[in-house]
């Protein structure tokens, strides 16, 4: 029965490496998909993925069958003032990512997105009390010099990845709070924004802007893609979070940023030495801080 059981949860954990896997590297690739529509205008593509995304989430809920959780949510005022709230921050970042892929950004949000856990700390010490063990100010400094040595090398402030990852630290600080699930939560979420993108691919097309039917077939199809890069890798992820440890899934997180970096360099962008130099104190400060989630973890694992 033991073996069985250890048999059983060794299965469970290559599942959710997979999940992992698929649900980061999915993430990783997406810019891809974003280049291949980089000629229709930003706010209408991230029009598209709201309202397609709605189209395959909802079905996804009452599939799942989860009404329950949705009215449960509908009546707390609070956590629906939160969700709009996120609603519109996830919606910015995503618009922000979409435009800088189209125009040649994506060294810069691969940047945004490595140092998005950094910014989880830092924000969790400004906002919710949390203390910052040593190692973490380490590796905190030495996120904020690379981000010195991008400003001293390129004359400018990586704003894109700054905003990228700022959107993303407090729309997950503000979901923490709101206890709701990554399905129903998204789902609300997108919910909420249909009416905007409705009415803003409405408009385009009514004064002839629009790029849906335009586009013929293919291009149609490609932009009604935008509800399935969004939702899959959600549900892969929701897979992959159910079967795994935290310190797990904080591996995988990075396999994002990395698969942006690449995407970069494929789509030909420029990577200087002063990139070279940042991406180098990004990249410590992100081994200092796993070396320190890993440490922890033992540490609680040992005492239990």
């Amino acid at each position: 029965m033991a073996g069985a059981c250890v048999e059983e949860g060794r299965s469970s954990a290559r599942a959710g490496v997979i999940y992992g896997i698929a649900a980061y590297g999915w993430w990783g690739l997406v810019p891809i998909y974003f280049k291949a529509v980089s000629h229709v205008p930003a706010l209408q593509v991230l029009g598209h993925r709201v309202v397609w995304s709605v189209v395959l989430l909802v079905p996804l809920m009452l599939w799942w069958r989860r009404p329950e959780t949705v009215r449960w949510v509908l009546a707390s005022r609070r956590t629906m003032l939160t969700l709009v709230a996120t609603s519109l921050l996830i919606a910015n970042n995503w618009l922000l990512f979409i435009w800088s892929v189209g125009n040649g950004y994506v060294i810069q949000a691969s940047l945004g997105y490595f140092i998005t856990p950094l910014v989880n700390v830092l924000l969790g010490y400004l906002f919710l009390g949390e203390r910052l063990r040593p190692w973490q100010k380490l590796s905190v400094t030495l996120a904020s010099i690379g981000v010195l040595a991008f400003i001293v090398a390129n004359g400018e402030v990586p704003g894109i990845a700054l905003l990228l990852a700022l959107s993303f630290g407090i729309y997950g600080l503000l979901r923490k709070t709101a206890a709701v699930d990554g399905l129903t939560g998204l789902t609300i979420e997108t919910t909420m924004l249909m009416p905007l993108a409705v009415g803003y691919l409405g408009y385009c097309a009514a004064v002839g802007s629009g790029a849906f039917i335009v586009e013929g077939v293919g291009g149609s199809l490609l932009l009604m893609a935008a509800g399935i890069v969004t939702a899959l890798p959600l549900l892969w992820f929701a897979n992959a979070a159910r079967r795994l440890r935290l310190t797990t899934m904080g591996f995988l997180q990075y396999l994002a940023p990395t698969g942006h970096f690449i995407c970069a360099l494929t789509f030909g962008e420029a990577f200087t030495w002063g990139h070279a130099v940042t991406f180098a104190f990004i990249w410590a400060a992100l081994a200092v801080f796993s070396a320190d989630s890993i440490r922890m973890v033992r540490r609680i694992t040992n005492a239990e």
